[in-house]
């Protein structure tokens, strides 16, 4: 996968360098202090000053993508995650084209575009969901990316197991949170939910999977 993982390397920085460019180069038209949350209406409930509302997300994304490329390297199981390597590097690519959105969302709101933000996320998390759920019914045991319990750690059986399952209930997720956008106001509890249910699930699942393969445990 060296082609690949090249390939994703140049987008993931290629991003953002864009990301710090819109903060450049907008800079001059911001306010001194830019909206920088909102609640589950779409509403700002919160600001902070100009430099770290353009300058917080693209510094995050450069230390995210940082971290997630020098992971593989220290896992002591990395040939495992060589495994899914092209799928990891497609969910690192996702991962700053998702920041980069939300970066571009929160500039505009601060030029004057008036939109609902919940709304606006919704489709973004959505397809950051579904391609969790192809990430994780791919992913190989290791100990920093996927679904790590201690009884996930303690058998491949069981990680295999749980990621099949812990996959096709990220896709599921992804299309309840698109459905929210219908849901008004509480579109976001649609976003929230099913990934801690997802979370819940697959931690129970892999549990009692462990148990049916050693009873005695």
């Amino acid at each position: 996968f060296g082609e690949s993982m090249k390939k994703a390397t140049i987008i993931i920085f290629l991003v953002i360098v864009l990301s710090f460019v819109a903060s450049f180069y907008f800079s001059p038209q911001m306010p001194e202090r830019v909206a920088s949350h909102w609640n589950a209406g779409g509403e700002v409930d919160g600001y902070i000053p100009k430099i770290w509302g353009l300058f917080l997300m693209p510094v995050l994304s450069l230390v995210l993508a940082l971290l997630f490329l020098f992971i593989p390297k220290i896992d002591p199981l990395k040939e495992n995650v060589q495994k899914f390597r092209k799928y990891f590097d497609g969910f690192i690519v996702l991962t700053m084209l998702f920041l980069f959105y939300l970066h571009l969302l929160t500039i505009y709101w601060n030029l004057g575009g008036r939109f609902n933000m919940v709304y606006a996320m919704v489709p973004a998390f959505s397809v950051l969901f579904y391609y969790i759920g192809v990430m994780t019914g791919h992913a190989k045991r290791n100990w920093f990316i996927g679904i790590r319990t201690p009884w996930t750690m303690s058998s491949e059986m069981v990680w295999d197991k749980t990621h099949q399952l812990g996959g096709k209930l990220f896709k599921i997720s992804a299309l309840v949170a698109l459905a929210g956008i219908f849901f008004g106001q509480y579109a976001i509890f649609f976003m929230v939910g099913p990934a801690l249910l997802t979370a819940a699930c697959t931690f129970i699942y892999s549990y009692l999977e462990y148990k049916k393969e050693k009873p005695t445990v």
